[in-house]
């Protein structure tokens, strides 16, 4: 009988137990959210994606009719950072194969050698100089603690040609996200709308022959005024791992988004200047030891500039009107070891 008499003790019990129950509040039980059962995400983003494919238009800007609609993957030693060679190879290239500026910059010269310039962190400097083209680069930078100077970094660049001004800047970004854009593009003082599309385009009104578009959906575009440039701008972060690597000691609220470039020129006069401009120049003479690991360019002096969109550092050749009288006629005549062959490209003379 004592066993019929706990079944109504039993029962009041279970009874309660749902009453309090029902009484919680709705919310996440873990008012910190769910945990990542990976572990908190890197902010600076993935390490592993997939490399990115790069392609070839299908229209008459492509002058080699075999490269058009061709596509490949990126090399394994640049997933995120190419192009294709459509003028040519039909291949991708990276960045940082190209004449132009990568990393703490190292520069890749018309001669094909290479060599750092360090520069000044907050600092502006004239990269080219020629009588009716200005490259001004300025420098972000970084000094660890056991550093007697800055690594440093290209935030933006500044191209001055005509009385047109091009500002092509990455932003200041705390933690990295490879599907949010981080470029600031200007020209002439207005803001530069580009969709966030591979592909998207934005043309000039007033410069016909200038024309901006995107190579992959974020961060990475080509800058063109035709017969005269291009230019190739990709914003990459300082990762943890660079970081870790290098001892830059990168903190958590900027990642030091900067900027790789690669230059193309197809008109330049044998006057032409600046940190990488001079290595075009015919009477060019490489003075580097070829011995040391590091190559390192010194005279800053010599190519400092007072503010991004001046031209009067000490080498300044813009506006002096030496154009028409001489022009370097090799530019159509070299070849480039990274696969970039043809016009407007000095890699080996």
């Amino acid at each position: 009988m004592a066993r019929f008499h706990l079944i109504p003790l039993v029962a009041a019990l279970l009874l309660t137990a749902a009453v309090t129950t029902s009484a919680q509040p709705n919310g996440p039980k873990n008012p910190q959210g769910p945990k990542d059962p990976q572990g908190p995400k890197d902010p600076q983003g993935p390490k592993d994606k997939d490399p990115k494919v790069v392609k070839c238009n299908t229209g008459n800007d492509v002058k080699n009719i075999y490269c058009r609609g061709k596509q490949a993957s990126c090399p394994t030693r640049c997933p995120q950072s190419c192009t294709m060679d459509c003028d040519n190879t039909c291949k991708p290239v990276c960045v940082c194969d190209r004449p132009g500026a990568c990393g703490d910059p190292r520069f890749i010269g018309g001669d094909g050698n290479s060599f750092y310039f360090h520069g000044r962190k907050d600092r502006d400097f004239c990269i080219v100089s020629d009588s009716d083209l200005h490259i001004n680069a300025h420098f972000i930078g970084k000094r660890g603690p056991s550093m007697n100077r800055d690594f440093t970094w290209i935030q933006a660049i500044a191209v001055l040609f005509g009385e047109h001004h091009l500002y092509i800047g990455a932003r200041k970004t705390a933690a990295w996200d490879d599907d949010t854009d981080h470029l600031e593009i200007s020209f002439d003082g207005e803001f530069v709308h580009l969709p966030e599309a591979d592909g998207a385009e934005w043309k000039s009104l007033y410069v016909p022959t200038l024309k901006i578009s995107r190579t992959k959906t974020v961060n990475t575009v080509m800058i063109e005024l035709k017969g005269r440039f291009k230019i190739i701008a990709n914003v990459v972060p300082i990762t943890k791992d660079d970081s870790r690597i290098h001892n830059y000691g990168v903190t958590s609220d900027d990642c030091l988004a900067h900027l790789d470039l690669a230059f193309k020129f197809d008109v330049l006069t044998r006057n032409v200047h600046g940190v990488v401009g001079q290595t075009y120049r015919p009477d060019y003479v490489n003075k580097f030891d070829v011995r040391k690991k590091m190559s390192v360019l010194g005279g800053e002096n010599s190519y400092s500039t007072s503010s991004l969109f001046s031209a009067d550092c000490a080498v300044a050749r813009f506006g002096r009107g030496e154009r028409a009288a001489e022009l370097i006629s090799d530019l159509a005549d070299v070849k480039c070891a990274s696969g970039m062959d043809g016009p407007g490209v000095v890699c080996k003379k």
